[in-house]
């Protein structure tokens, strides 16, 4: 570039170069490592005096792979009383089949498997979690989906904060689990080292608008003066529109530094893409700013662009401007760079898995910022076969007009 005058949008280009670097640097930095729901200990919620009685909804929707294995880590919790409670829509649904056999394996345990196919609106999801509420025997509820694992403790940690009156929801983040190939391990990627690290930064930043599938604990108290789960019916990102509901009358909502683990199961790249942008249209319909924020977070073809613009720059005469950018960028790219692997190595659980995804780095934020651009667009998702639409009335959830009386559907 032999211009003296560099433009606006190139200064533009330069600062969501920087943006993007100072993300990576952030979630690099603030990202738990390789921490797990068992090493992670430093949390106030590690154990209560007199643990409360405690009611588990598991809503359940087919076989899929180790839910037995899933499910049995919720039947060996060291909290000394509890009930789970299982639901499906049809007796003949394979998952009625692996919790039949859970029963017969922990006789002691409070397992009750609840079938009933009526439809309160249109979330299936929350149609099984009300049919199986009205089964729920204590007043301390935990709703948890059916694909992720969890540590012995994790019942005694995620339900102690609900002792204080101020809290309404704790909710938990998740890791990745990858069963297959390549699209799992992909699909594990975006899990650990975009939408995990992208939650702490959020966290750090003082965002605290969370409420994840993988775990919501609340108490029937809280529950009934949000409207009951009847009120999230016709919502499509039930889970954060739950927890909304709670901050909206006053209460806090906890992120639990218990990390459970969930699986990535996608075998092939439609899978993978209808999911993520299920994902990315769903933030999209509940927090457009903060959706339009995103483009910065997929670091790969930002330091590209970085890259190149460096390249681009004649720095041979005494031209301030460009001597200017092309340090800006080049200090850009290089801690971008830096940050990035960073990340993947908190991220990863093993050196062998390090050198073995790092060839994935870029493809996995190139996919990331395709997905970001398709979810501009589009009015619905497709959830479990079915195209759901983006339910523009959710935010009148959080109005307050529903007091009478929610990186949406985790995968």
């Amino acid at each position: 570039m032999t211009a003296h005058a560099i433009p606006v949008w190139m200064w533009l280009v330069i600062g969501l170069c920087c943006a993007a670097t100072c993300h990576a640097a952030l979630a690099a930095l603030l990202h738990g490592g390789r921490r797990t729901a068992r090493s992670s200990r430093r949390d106030h919620s590690t154990s209560a005096d007199s643990p409360v009685p405690v009611s588990i909804l598991k809503p359940l929707c087919g076989a899929e792979p180790r839910l037995y294995a899933n499910l049995e880590t919720f039947c060996t919790q060291t909290h000394p009383s509890y009930q789970l409670l299982f639901g499906v829509a049809h007796a003949s649904d394979a998952a009625a089949g692996v919790v039949r056999r859970l029963a017969r394996a922990y006789p002691d345990r409070d397992i009750e498997l609840v079938i009933d196919a009526t439809t309160h609106g249109s979330n299936r999801k929350v149609a099984n979690l009300i049919n199986l509420s009205g089964h729920a025997k204590h007043d301390v509820i935990v709703i948890a989906d059916s694909d992720i694992a969890v540590e012995p403790d994790y019942l005694m940690r995620v339900t102690a904060p609900l002792a204080d009156a101020s809290v309404g929801v704790v909710t938990c983040l998740y890791r990745a689990r990858c069963i297959g190939g390549i699209w799992a391990r992909l699909g594990s990627l975006f899990i650990d080292e975009w939408f995990v690290p992208s939650v702490y930064v959020a966290n750090a930043l003082g965002y605290g608008r969370f409420g994840f599938g993988a775990t919501l604990a609340l108490t029937r108290e809280t529950l009934e003066k949000i409207g009951g789960l009847e009120a999230l019916r016709d919502c499509l990102a039930d889970d954060f529109w739950l927890a909304e509901r709670a901050r909206v009358i006053g209460l806090r909502t906890v992120l639990s530094d218990v990390v459970v683990t969930t699986d990535v199961i996608e075998g092939d790249l439609p899978s993978l893409w209808r999911r993520e942008t299920r994902w990315l249209r769903t933030i999209r319909s509940i927090n457009p700013l903060g959706f339009a924020c995103l483009c910065i977070t997929f670091a790969s073809p930002w330091l590209l662009t970085s890259a190149l613009l460096g390249v681009s720059f004649d720095t041979s005469g005494t031209d301030l401007a460009q001597s200017t950018a092309d340090a800006i960028v080049d200090i850009s790219t290089s801690l971008g760079i830096s940050a990035r692997l960073l990340l993947h190595s908190r991220s990863a659980r093993s050196w062998r898995a390090f050198w073995r995804d790092l060839p994935l780095i870029p493809l996995r934020d190139g996919l990331m910022w395709l997905a970001w651009f398709a979810a501009l667009f589009g009015s619905s998702v497709v959830w479990r076969g079915v195209r759901v639409p983006l339910n523009v009335s959710d935010a009148s959830a959080s109005e307050g007009d529903a007091y009478e009386t929610n990186p949406s559907d985790r995968p």
